[in-house]
């Protein structure tokens, strides 16, 4: 057997394997979005996006609060963890080597890995006590805790891959530093950003455990940035540990409704990454 032909041979085997590797991740998560497909689509009706829960036992109602209290504590999130984080990330790719950027860089590193419970008592002690009030404020803090290393590594990250040839250019051109970060850097990993940012997003959409000691709950309507405010992943929740059935039918087509969010979100993110590398082909 040649040379050519064994390696043919072990590069199949290995395209084999990886193929192998990827299907068998696969299979999990499918069988989850299945499951929640089954589960939820069929609860999902008119009253679910446009009532208010009903009373304890009583059927009927819907999930109408907690749908915009959700939508509201992720745009406050994203308010507070994207700018910081951007900038934060603009930072530590122009000064890489500093001792303030590794510091920047290795809390970001462990703020990544604390568990969201933690953010959340942490969010509690901080934003909470201090008023001794549950808001969304602070469930919006506790979720752009969350996003913000994400969001930090992030644009770190892809503007560092942005080649030299274009910082050079621009500086050659007369541009001062700055500049060039924000009209040429900055523009040149955009698309990667937003992808970050939607990541970030779709981390945090999910997350029930920093509200239930920030934003709490609230079964009422109710858009005041001072009070407690409803939320899908909170409302789930509860009506899934309830002993009533129609509240676990409920519960399900909420958990469809996260899963549909963040992948319209996704597809969004997707659509528009394309649309930015297009605008910036030459």
């Amino acid at each position: 057997m040649s040379v050519m032909v064994r390696r043919r041979i072990v590069s199949r085997i290995a395209e084999t394997l990886c193929a192998g590797a990827v299907l068998l991740a696969l299979v999990p998560l499918a069988l989850i979005l299945f499951y929640v497909l089954r589960q939820g689509i069929g609860a999902l009706n008119i009253a679910f996006f446009t009532e208010m829960p009903k009373p304890v036992g009583e059927p009927g109602g819907g999930m109408a609060n907690a749908i915009v209290g959700t939508l509201i504590l992720i745009g406050i999130a994203a308010l507070f963890a994207v700018p910081i984080g951007c900038v934060c990330g603009i930072h530590l790719a122009e000064y890489p080597d500093t001792k303030f950027s590794s510091v920047v860089r290795f809390a970001a590193d462990v703020m990544n890995g604390v568990p969201s419970i933690v953010v959340g008592i942490f969010a509690y002690g901080i934003v909470v006590l201090p008023v001794k009030r549950f808001s969304a404020i602070a469930g919006g803090i506790a979720l752009g805790l969350l996003m913000l290393p994400i969001v930090v590594r992030t644009t770190e990250e892809l503007l560092r891959l942005v080649p030299a040839g274009l910082r050079e250019g621009a500086l050659a051109l007369g541009a001062t530093r700055g500049r060039a970060v924000f009209t040429v850097i900055v523009p040149a990993a955009l698309p990667g950003i937003l992808t970050g940012i939607l990541v970030a997003i779709a981390r945090v959409a999910g997350e029930t455990a920093p509200l239930l000691f920030t934003s709490f709950n609230n079964r009422f309507w109710s858009t005041n940035l001072g009070q407690p405010i409803a939320s899908l992943t909170v409302q789930v929740f509860s009506y899934a540990i309830s002993p009533y059935e129609d509240w676990h039918r409920q519960a399900w087509a909420g958990a469809f409704l996260l899963v549909a969010i963040i992948l319209t979100l996704s597809i969004l993110a997707r659509l528009s990454v394309r649309g930015l590398e297009k605008m910036n082909r030459p």
